[in-house]
């Protein structure tokens, strides 16, 4: 689709990229990356780009700034920002303008400074570039800070950036992008690894920093969600191209093309359980780098192509004003398959499988006591899924590795399997105890051995874990290969020729390897892709039920905790201030702290009540406030009690439980999520 001509009168867009065609030189050959992308920023608009990753959408938006390797080539288009044509500038005119006119916003704040400088310089820096003089450009870089709200700027100057929590940093680093009142604003996944309180905290300063000045706004991002709730318009990008724009509202509610559809169908929303129906995989996987895609380039995964997809390029389709799709076959769009209905239902034992009880632990720091685990009680049965959530530094991990012995409780504390106490330490456990806890982490790539091949890898665990050898452990690494949909090549790969989704299928599988009847998962999907997220909460639901397994699923994302656990449990600064199934905690009444995370999350389907937002970072262990730790930050605090009296627990009934001073009269009830042009909560 090619760029619409500006009415003479019109101001010129913020960004405009028409067709450009880009290549990574590999070896000696060009390897196409973006295949004609063409979209327009209009001034004052935020624009929003959506895709799996490697369909090109951070290529597109380094090449929206200039910001390429040294092996990048642009064949063909041009890319210009309010008139003034990036293709064709020099050098010098490329810093001039990144100086003055576009600023970008790095997916990861910490390589986007300098870990051995203090943050007074580097923001000063900034405003340097801008030829201010040095005390100028200090109390410029004190009013930046001041600019995007961190608290006591003066003291943040002096600290190193290891000093600082994520969500200071990313706001360090927009301070520094807005250090030239920059027109254009290039955010690329800006919130990714941030817990939902502190994405949200950030979404806010981004919205009301575009009030301030105007800017427009190209934002990369993987939740959709913040996409929805951020942006005016989408791009929906796949291998180099992108097949379907509108508004956010068009795009999202009126899907056009199979792969939004897909997308979107792969997300828990609504308020799908895993009892209710599977998640939507869309299958194959995304074309690589420089793979030959003469005419469509979503044909190979989609379930709607016909003969002519094989053999033209798919047109582009005008669906309503401004909403547009790039298909053969736009009209067969209700023929794109939905997520099936689930068949049966994992039953939740009797039994309690995991008691941890009084659990509590502490690390020694400095010279300094430091309790990360407060005197935890928790159980779970065979078949059921205990989701995890808070925010990062509450204890999560902590608990997660204490109970699979990584740590060793604090004395007076126990951790039971099937009632028997089991030993604080892995290296001193029973055999069985640690054939039937095992772990999957977040990242599979410092999880696996990079130089051995898969088979090796699961033989090994098999053999650990169930003492067999020869071609009967063979044989249980054929079958297990086989449960988690990895075909007999993948075998012989190793992790590091093997995509994200298919790593983390190898990591399930060497924790499945002994039959565990327990399987902690760390943050499992938090790196992965929709779609690929999909396939694993579909495998781990499918495996716990045909094998009763339970899990304790610690995740920053509440949307896929809603959709996996049974129950949840609410961490805040090492303690557990909920307790409750997973409908009594989204329909009420919650913890204050409960009520705050919940309206934090974006929604894809419509607009929440407004953000209860949450002063200041979360306490620090080693010095947490007297009475409930949570009330410096509550908006419901009673003075001269939370300050000073540790809360008692609120019987909600049921098994739910809240750990607040408020009666249950008094407790909040959760925000809900209004879908569009709908009157019923999602």
């Amino acid at each position: 689709m090619t760029t619409n001509e500006q009415a003479d009168d019109a101001p010129a867009p913020a960004l405009s990229i028409d067709d450009l065609h880009m290549a990574y030189v590999v070896r000696g050959i060009p390897r196409d990356v973006l295949r004609g992308v063409s979209l327009q920023v209009t001034q004052g608009e935020a624009y929003g780009l959506v895709g799996e990753s490697g369909c090109g959408k951070s290529t597109t938006a380094y090449a929206a700034l200039r910001y390429l390797p040294s092996n990048a080539r642009i064949l063909d288009g041009s890319i210009s920002a309010d008139g003034r044509d990036l293709t064709g500038m020099s050098s010098r005119e490329l810093r001039e303008f990144r100086a003055s006119h576009a600023s970008m916003v790095y997916q990861d704040p910490v390589q986007a400074v300098n870990p051995v400088l203090r943050i007074g310089p580097q923001v000063a820096e900034s405003f340097r570039i801008l030829g201010q003089s040095k005390a100028e450009a200090r109390e410029s870089a004190l009013q930046a800070l001041h600019r995007v709200r961190i608290a006591s700027p003066e003291s943040v100057m002096e600290r190193y950036p290891y000093q600082l929590s994520g969500g200071m940093l990313q706001r360090v680093v927009i301070a520094m992008a807005l250090a030239g009142d920059p027109k254009l604003l290039v955010l690329d996944e800006p919130t990714t690894g941030l817990d939902a309180t502190v994405e949200a905290e950030v979404l806010d300063l981004v919205r009301d920093l575009r009030s301030e000045t105007n800017a427009s706004i190209l934002l990369i991002a993987h939740n959709l969600g913040v996409i929805r709730t951020m942006c005016d318009r989408v791009g929906v990008m796949y291998a180099g191209r992108i097949v379907e724009e509108g508004t956010v509202a068009d795009v999202f509610d009126d899907p056009s093309h199979p792969y939004t559809v897909g997308m979107l169908n792969s997300i828990p929303r609504r308020g799908v359980r895993k009892t209710d129906r599977e998640l939507f995989a869309i299958p194959g996987n995304l074309p690589q780098i420089g793979d030959p895609l003469p005419t469509c380039v979503y044909v190979d995964r989609c379930p709607i192509v016909g003969d002519v997809c094989h053999t033209e390029i798919p047109p582009v389709v005008a669906r309503s004003d401004g909403h547009w799709t790039r298909c053969h076959f736009p009209d067969k769009i209700d023929e794109v398959p939905q997520p099936e209905d689930v068949s049966s239902v994992a039953e939740i034992g009797d039994e309690e499988i995991i008691g941890i009880h009084g659990v509590s632990k502490t690390f020694r720091q400095r010279g300094q006591d430091v309790p990360a685990l407060v005197s935890i009680d928790l159980g779970f049965a065979s078949g059921e899924t205990l989701g995890m959530v808070g925010e990062s530094g509450s204890g999560k991990s902590t608990l997660a590795k204490t109970m699979v012995g990584v740590h060793e409780p604090d004395d007076g504390g126990a951790i039971t399997l099937r009632g028997r106490e089991m030993a604080g330490k892995a290296t001193q456990r029973r055999h069985e105890s640690i054939q039937a806890i095992q772990m999957v982490f977040q990242n599979p790539d410092s999880a696996l051995n990079r130089s051995w091949t898969v088979r090796r890898i699961l033989a090994r665990s098999v053999k650990k874990l169930t003492g067999v050898g020869g071609d009967e452990a063979d044989e249980r690494v054929r079958e297990i290969a086989a449960a988690m949909r990895l075909s007999p090549r993948h075998l012989d790969m190793r992790p590091r020729q093997l995509s994200g989704g298919l790593k983390q299928r190898v990591a399930i599988a060497r924790a499945f390897a002994g039959d565990p009847e327990v399987v902690v998962c760390d943050e499992p999907t938090s790196a992965l892709d929709v779609s690929v997220q999909a396939a694993i909460l579909n495998l781990l639901a499918l495996l716990q039920r045909e094998q009763h397994t339970s899990y304790l699923f610690i995740s920053h994302d509440i949307g896929v905790v809603r959709y996996l656990a049974d129950r949840i449990a609410v961490m805040y600064v090492g303690r557990i201030v909920e307790l409750g199934t997973t409908g009594d905690i989204f329909a009420g009444p919650v913890h204050p702290y409960t009520e705050a995370l919940l309206s934090a999350v974006p929604s894809i389907d419509g607009v929440a009540a407004d953000r209860i937002p949450l002063d200041g970072d979360i306490p620090s262990p080693s010095n947490p406030p007297a009475g409930c730790v949570f009330h410096t930050r509550c908006k419901y605090r009673i003075v001269g009690t939370c300050d000073t009296d540790v809360p008692p627990v609120v019987d909600a009934g049921g098994g739910h439980s809240v750990s607040c001073h408020l009666s249950l009269e008094q407790l909040p009830t959760p925000v809900q999520i209004v879908a569009s042009g709908s009157d019923s909560p999602g």
